[in-house]
């Protein structure tokens, strides 16, 4: 039995929700895809994540990769220039522009259509990490209030793609009710639009794993949120007003995404925690252009930051099933 397969094996402690820590799943799953030659349904980065039970060994497993990018020695940037005064002023800047963003209604009966650009790690769990291609991921997630196995489809294509062109099922072992765990409009709806008050919410919500604070959990779910769902205008901005009330939210002036689009970032260190995710926003219009994700353990020999992951939005929609593209997504 593989090393991967038999932490699969190992009864797991509780269950990841979607959206959550998928890098760590990413690099399982490749490791599986080299052991058995057959490729699994996957999470992906910045998108709902297949629900595998993980034993939390499994997850700080992950951090013992040694890393590097397409084979050309370590992958390591200079601490990105960050200011801490601004973020908080720059997060509501971005809040009042959701708040001014045109509404967008979705029926239970639709889908909310996702389309990105990633380049994700495609090596293996006890090797480095090597960045593939730049390729196209689509999502359909369903916003049936129901409880739900299925909560939606994804479909890559392009170079590096995990079996590209099929429509593979985000599902779970168990229905999961609307909520963090399958996130619709009705529901992102109903969360509290005053900062205070969301922040809270957040906070009973999200699931720290080991060695992880609340705040860095919460931080990943506000991403996860504002990265792959559509919601009322009101309830945007109060996320992004959430997130400013965080300790540690900082700004980085110039991050680029997975589409080579300069923006600002905003991003949350915990000194306690290996990773750190960056949200880039359009410098004029404050929209949300995308995400990169990086590891930073000492302890494992990583002493400067590596690129694990990134990605860019590059078109959201309503659609009316899965599989169904917006006319604008059709045409290219």
């Amino acid at each position: 039995m593989s090393e991967a397969e038999e932490l699969l094996s190992t009864p797991a402690e509780w269950d990841l929700p979607p959206e959550r820590h998928r890098h760590f799943k990413d690099v399982l799953m490749q490791q599986i895809d080299h052991d058995t030659a057959v490729t699994p349904r996957r999470s992906r980065f910045l998108r709902p994540a297949v629900l595998v039970p993980l034993a939390s060994a499994a997850l700080t497993g992950a951090l013992l990769v040694t890393l590097s990018v397409d084979g050309g020695g370590p992958a390591t940037e200079r601490a990105p220039s960050a200011t801490t005064a601004g973020a908080s002023v720059t997060l509501n800047r971005i809040a009042t522009a959701a708040m001014a963003s045109d509404t967008v209604r979705v029926r239970d009966d639709q889908f909310v259509y996702v389309r990105t650009l990633v380049r994700e790690n495609t090596g293996t769990f006890t090797g480095p990490v090597r960045l593939g291609a730049l390729h196209t991921e689509e999502r359909w997630t369903s916003q049936d209030p129901c409880p739900l196995r299925v909560t939606g489809w994804i479909r890559a294509s392009g170079k590096d793609a995990i079996m590209p062109d099929q429509m593979i099922p985000i599902e779970s072992p168990d229905p999961r009710p609307a909520g963090v765990d399958h996130p619709t409009y009705r529901w992102l709806a109903s969360l509290p639009t005053e900062p205070d008050a969301l922040l809270a919410r957040l906070r009973k919500e999200a699931r720290p794993v080991e060695g992880e604070s609340r705040d860095q959990a919460v931080f990943s779910l506000i991403g996860d949120l504002i990265g792959g769902t559509i919601m009322p205008p009101a309830n945007a901005a109060a996320f992004y007003k959430a997130a400013a009330k965080l300790p540690g939210v900082r700004e980085i002036p110039d991050a680029v995404d997975a589409a080579g689009r300069h923006g600002i970032a905003i991003t949350l260190d915990d000194t306690g925690f290996a990773t750190r995710d960056e949200w880039i926003f359009d410098k004029e219009t404050l929209a949300l252009l995308g995400s990169r994700f990086y590891i930073n353990d000492p302890d494992r020999g990583i002493t400067t930051e590596t690129l694990a992951g990134t990605s860019a939005v590059m078109e959201t929609a309503v659609v009316g099933g899965k599989g169904e593209v917006p006319a604008r997504a059709a045409a290219r």
